[in-house]
């Protein structure tokens, strides 16, 4: 056999097309413990070919047996991992100065993502003050010798790359216990391997459109992967890249020397379509938001001095969109996809099918591949963010990284696409990774999104906690228990009442996060293997913080932090570009805690500055909302006051509510007088943006308008 082992290699190095990096600087001349992940039995199969012979594997005694004329070639330890002395034989064969691979996780992944790491990693990292060598291994998972047969395609030869990162150590910390230096060694080593996953699966410059190609390549071209309900269209990964190749060939000639284009349509398969072939020509589509209004739409193809709008006339009838099209149509060309689909010929389609044949990609250009999505702040004119798409590809690796999504997954894709967090979770996410998006326009359909729930065997819902409020009273108990396995809430608070009754009626946790559209939009987020109630979680790998000091608030501060999944910059209404700083500033106070779990406080702006103090504007609506009725809503405003400075407005769409009972049950409490409200004003329906998030700009608006002109000496 062991004249075997020089053609081996190479054979087997060839079949996988294994591609190395990071080997070359390799040092075993210390302690040192190399950490990979875990997707194969043939993980350390193919280790074994790359590392130094010096190098001594741990093996479960019962693979050790199985495998053991493979063995006999390698140094190994077999070690039994319910026998709690195995831990002490590694950290001995660490210190006596033997190199160790140890899978940290202690077995192969069942679900795609990392499983938990054990804390004898952390024990072995702490007592022998060893290097750890994290290695990432991507590409085996698709093998057949992978646990993921029917969650992923497999194949007997997938391609493979193995990536060597840069040694660490974890430092004692002899002021706390021995437990809680296992356990913070052991999260440490955890976050290190993540980070390096990340770190390998990402490219310098991509192109979403040639994401496309690979993901077709690796999931099969034949897997349905987009599902438009109204349209009643199903897309396999052959059909879109084939429809958006044609669509980009038709689009080419009409949008010459543009780089911004904007985009105004539903979430559906023509805009899937639409969006991927501008892409494929290097071309930026611009969301436009048709819930912001006709003049924010405008003042939004302004900002990013677009020439063109991309759109359809069933849509534009449906929505009631007339208004916008004739006052759009004096200063933009107006594409209508009715237009495109008619005038394509049999000369477009062949040369679509000769362009899939031939696997033709969109340009790699930084400088080009670009999405600009619209900021709902309080500025007089919409703010363009520009996501590049390394931004949005890096912020899904982030998700993959900590939540275990698979190509047996579907998704409903309701959340509107001008939107980040229905654009990068809602749309590409699964696109992009092998999982069917079923699409539906309307996020406000309560009914039909439960039912469409149970009747598409959906795994995964994202939504905000305005729409899972809405969701949960109008399903039945078995629409989501049925299915789901995750639950992901964003783009505002998760209200508790919301989080208990999706545990009461389902059975099921909703994980809620925490993001900014320009963080391409996820930041924080809570995990199946990592959930803390009442914060939105921990941060994404890859991403760092700081804390700025704001005025008037003792605990927390003003969350920065910097990735790659931080936007490019601003478009500002005619200023042009503005490139985003080193540091990008998320506008929330909150909190962290020992174990790095985020509590959001407010946004910066939303105190309410009473008699020189600050009063935190979400608490007071936490306090409100928790003496109305549910399911009643409610949106705490400051306006301004003479004797004050500011004075505290609650809107509300709760009938009858008397502001002296909640105040008396506010001081029941303890809370102080400064924190109570000085008027309630109930409205029939509470204005929301097309997010599901309460329109705070509005409602401000209208507040301020409502207040009546002072009179006599208070007017002077």
């Amino acid at each position: 056999m062991k004249l075997l082992l020089p053609l081996l290699r190479p054979a087997l190095m060839m079949s996988f097309r294994v591609k190395l990096k990071g080997f070359e600087q390799l040092d075993i001349t210390e302690k040192t413990v190399l950490i990979p992940n875990h997707v194969s039995l043939l993980d350390a199969v193919l280790l074994a070919l790359i590392l130094p012979k010096e190098v001594a594997f741990v093996v479960n005694t019962k693979i050790a047996k199985r495998f053991a004329w493979l063995l006999l070639f390698r140094a190994h330890i077999a070690v039994d991992p319910l026998n709690p002395y195995s831990v002490r034989t590694m950290l001995k064969t660490v210190q006596n100065g033997t190199p160790l691979v140890v899978f940290p996780e202690g077995r192969i992944t069942t679900t795609g993502g990392m499983m938990k790491v054990y804390g004898g990693i952390g024990y072995i990292a702490l007592r022998s003050q060893a290097r750890m060598l994290p290695i990432a291994i991507n590409g085996l998972e698709h093998s057949k010798l992978s646990y993921l047969r029917g969650k992923m395609k497999q194949r007997w030869f997938p391609a493979v790359s193995i990536a060597c990162g840069e040694a660490f150590q974890v430092p004692m910390r002899e002021q706390r216990s021995r437990r809680i230096q296992k356990e913070q060694a052991t999260e440490t080593i955890r976050a290190h391997m993540q980070n390096h996953l990340l770190a390998s699966r990402l490219k310098p410059e991509l192109n979403l459109f040639n994401e496309l190609l690979a993901a077709a390549k690796k999931h099969g071209s034949s897997s349905i992967i987009c599902e438009d309900i109204v349209g009643d269209t199903a897309l396999s990964y052959r059909k879109l890249l084939i429809t958006t190749y044609t669509m980009a060939g038709r689009l080419k000639p009409l949008l010459r020397q543009q780089k911004y284009v904007a985009v105004l349509l539903p979430n559906a398969a023509a805009n899937v379509v639409t969006v991927f072939a501008l892409f494929r020509l290097g071309l930026a589509p611009a969301m436009l938001n048709y819930s912001a209004g006709k003049q924010a739409m405008l003042d939004g193809c302004e900002t990013v001095s677009a020439k063109t709008i991309i759109t359809s006339r069933a849509f534009i009838e449906k929505a009631n969109l007339s208004d916008f099209i004739v006052s759009a149509s004096k200063a933009f060309t107006v594409i209508y996809l009715e237009d495109v689909k008619q005038s394509i010929s049999l000369s477009d389609k062949l040369t679509g099918i000769f362009d899939y044949a031939s696997k033709a990609q969109g340009p790699v250009d930084a400088d080009l591949n670009e999405v600009v999505l619209f900021t709902s702040g309080s500025e007089s004119k919409p703010k363009g963010v520009v996501l590049t798409h390394r931004n949005i590809m890096a912020n899904i690796q982030q998700a993959k990284a900590v939540i275990a999504f698979n190509a047996s997954d579907i998704v409903l894709g309701a959340m509107p696409m001008f939107h980040s967090f229905g654009l990068t979770a809602g749309t590409m996410l699964p696109i992009l990774s092998g999982m069917k998006v079923v699409l539906y326009p309307n996020p406000l359909h309560y009914k039909v999104i439960p039912e469409l729930v149970y009747d598409r065997n959906i795994t995964i819902l994202f939504g905000t906690s305005t729409f899972l409020s809405a969701y949960a009273r109008t399903a039945h108990p078995y629409d989501f228990a049925h299915s789901l396995k995750y639950v992901i809430a964003g783009a505002e608070k998760l209200k508790e009442e919301v989080r208990q009754i999706w545990a009461d009626k389902f059975g099921i946790r909703v994980l809620e996060g925490y993001g900014t559209t320009e963080t391409a939009p996820v930041i924080s987020l809570n995990t199946p293997m990592n959930a803390k109630k009442g914060t939105v979680g921990r941060l994404l790998p890859g991403m760092q913080h700081r804390l700025e000091k704001v005025d008037g608030i003792e605990l927390g501060g003003n969350l920065l932090v910097k990735g790659l999944n931080v936007m490019k910059g601003y478009l500002i209404h005619g200023q042009g570009f503005v490139p985003c700083p080193e540091w990008y500033s998320c506008g929330d106070v909150v909190q962290m805690d020992d174990q790095g779990y985020i509590t959001i406080q407010a946004r910066v702006q939303s105190f309410a500055k009473i008699g020189g103090e600050k009063v935190s504007l979400p608490m007071v609506e936490e306090l409100v909302t928790a003496s109305l009725p549910s399911p009643a809503i409610c949106a705490a405003i400051s306006v301004p006051d003479l004797r004050k400075g500011e004075r505290i407005v609650i809107y509300h769409n709760s009938v009858g509510v008397q502001l002296q009972l909640i105040k008396e049950a506010m001081k029941q409490q303890g809370h102080p007088a400064i924190m109570m409200p000085s008027e309630l004003r109930y409205v029939e329906k509470l204005p929301l943006l097309g997010s599901g998030k309460v329109d705070y700009v509005t409602i401000k608006r209208t507040a301020l308008q409502e207040i009546p002109e002072p009179q006599g000496r208070e007017a002077l």
